[in-house]
C-alpha cells in the first residue's frame, strides 16, 4: 500500500498489499473470486493481528446502507459495513431497539458480532446472540445464507472472519425503550465481597470501574428504568458527570443525569458524536463463570500493583450465557474483567501474562479482539466447541482464502 494502515489504537500496522473499498456485494464477490489471502478490516477496534494479512484488506464501510425492518417488526436486515450508532438512530425512528449495545457505538455490527463483543447486564447476552441470519461470501466465492434453522449458524456467528466476508446480517429487535443512567463514586470493597451478584443485577446494565490502586471500586455506572436516590451499596452519587477513564473529558460520555432517555443514548458509555479517546490505549478482557466473579477480582487484586502501573481503568460487567460456539459466554453466565491499558506494548504484555496466570485456575476465556498472550492450545481448550468451529472453517474456506498467521496459530 502507498500509505500504512493501522488499527484504531495504532498498535497494529497492517501488512496488506492493498486496501479495497468495494461499493457493492458484487464487487466483494469479485475480490474473493480473485483469490486470497484476504481479511476484512471492520472498524479497526481490535487490538491484535486478527485482521492482518500479507494479501489484501477489504473495508465494507462503502457498501450501501441497508436497514430493512421485517413485516412483523421483530427483526432488521443490515449491511456488513454499518456501525451500531448509525443503526441505532434508524431503529429508534422506527420505534425499535436492539436488546443491548457495546460501550462504543462507533464499532461495526459485523465486526462486533464476529468477535462476540458485548454490553452488560445479567439478563443480557452478548451482541452476537441477536443474529438470526447471516449472509457471507465463503472462500470459494459462494454466497452462503444461514438462518436459525441451520445448525451452522451457532458456529458461524462468532466467526473471527475465518469463514468469509459477511455482507449482511439479520438481527432480532425489540420495541424501543427508555433508560436512566446514574454514576456512583467509591464502591467499598466490603460491598463487592458481600453483594457482587446483587450489584451487577441492580439495573438493566451495570458496570464497575477500578484503577486497582486500592481495593475499592472507583465508580459504578447503572443503566435502569427506575429512578434512584441516596447511597448505593455504600457508594455515594457522583457530584457531576464522569468519564470511565480518569482525566478524560466527561462530555464524551452519555448522559448521567438520571433523566429518562432513548435506549441508544444511555446503553453505550460514549456518545456517537464524540471520539471516546485518541486511541492511545491497549485493551484486554477475560470472561469467567459468574460464580467465580469475586475469585477473579481477588486474583487480580493479588497483583494489583503490577496491574495499576500500566492501567488506565478496569471495567467489571456481567453477561448472560448463550449457545454460540466461540462466545466467551458459551453455556455459562459470565463476569468479564476488561482492562484498558496504556499504549505501551512492551510494558503491558508482561502484565497481561501475569493476569492470565492468576486467572488460569478459573478457566478464563479471552475476548477475541483484545490483547492476550495465552498459548493457542489453552485458548482452544477454553472453548468446548472449538474443534467443531475448526471443521466449519475447513468446510467454508477449504483453500485458506481468509487465513492469516494469527488465525493459523489459533486454529492449530
Amino acid at each position: 500500500m502507498s500509505e500504512s494502515v493501522t488499527n484504531w489504537a495504532g498498535n497494529i500496522v497492517f501488512g496488506a498489499l492493498r486496501l479495497h473499498h468495494p461499493g457493492s456485494v458484487e464487487e466483494v464477490r469479485d475480490l474473493v473470486a480473485a483469490g486470497g489471502p484476504l481479511r476484512v478490516l471492520g472498524s479497526g477496534h481490535s487490538f491484535n493481528r486478527m485482521a492482518d494479512t500479507t494479501g489484501d484488506l477489504i473495508s465494507l464501510a462503502g457498501l450501501p446502507r441497508v436497514v430493512e425492518v421485517s413485516a412483523d417488526r421483530k427483526s432488521v436486515r443490515v449491511d456488513g459495513g454499518i456501525r451500531y450508532g448509525e443503526l441505532a438512530v434508524r431503529l429508534q425512528e422506527e420505534g425499535l431497539a436492539l436488546h443491548n449495545t457495546a460501550s462504543l457505538p462507533h464499532i461495526s455490527v459485523a465486526g462486533a458480532v464476529a468477535t462476540a463483543t458485548h454490553g452488560s447486564g445479567v439478563r443480557n447476552a452478548n451482541l452476537a446472540t441477536a443474529v438470526s441470519g447471516l449472509e457471507f461470501i465463503d472462500g470459494s466465492g459462494n454466497m452462503v445464507v444461514l438462518t436459525r434453522d441451520n445448525a451452522d449458524l451457532s458456529g458461524a456467528v462468532v466467526g473471527l472472519g475465518a469463514l468469509g466476508v459477511v455482507t449482511a446480517l439479520t438481527l432480532d429487535v425489540v420495541p424501543a425503550f427508555s433508560l436512566r443512567q446514574y454514576v456512583y463514586d467509591a464502591v467499598p470493597r466490603a460491598s463487592l465481597v458481600g453483594h457482587l451478584s446483587e450489584m451487577l443485577a441492580d439495573g438493566y446494565s451495570v458496570s464497575l470501574f477500578t484503577d486497582w490502586t486500592g481495593l475499592d471500586a472507583n465508580m459504578a455506572w447503572l443503566k435502569r428504568t427506575e429512578p434512584m436516590s441516596g447511597p448505593w451499596f455504600g457508594a455515594q452519587p457522583a457530584d457531576g458527570p464522569r468519564h470511565p477513564v480518569p482525566g478524560m473529558p466527561a462530555q464524551n460520555s452519555t448522559d448521567q443525569s438520571g433523566e429518562l432517555g432513548p435506549w441508544h443514548t444511555r446503553l453505550p458509555h460514549f456518545r456517537m458524536e464524540f471520539t471516546p479517546s485518541a486511541g492511545a490505549e491497549l485493551q484486554s478482557e477475560y470472561h469467567v463463570a459468574a460464580a467465580d466473579g469475586l475469585a477473579a477480582i481477588d486474583a487480580v487484586a493479588s497483583i494489583r500493583s503490577q496491574v495499576a502501573s500500566v492501567l488506565q481503568v478496569c471495567e467489571i460487567r456481567a453477561i448472560a450465557a448463550d449457545s454460540l460456539w466461540l462466545s466467551p459466554n458459551y453455556e455459562r453466565d459470565s463476569i468479564a474483567l476488561h482492562f484498558t491499558w496504556i499504549a505501551d506494548t512492551a510494558a503491558v504484555e508482561p502484565v497481561v501474562a501475569e493476569v492470565e496466570r492468576v486467572l488460569a485456575p478459573l478457566n478464563p476465556r479471552p475476548h477475541w479482539g483484545k490483547v492476550f498472550t495465552m498459548a493457542p492450545a489453552d485458548v482452544r481448550a477454553a472453548f468446548p466447541r472449538f474443534q467443531d468451529f475448526a471443521e466449519l472453517v475447513r468446510r467454508y474456506d477449504p483453500a485458506g482464502t481468509f487465513r492469516n498467521e494469527w488465525l493459523d496459530a489459533i486454529l492449530g
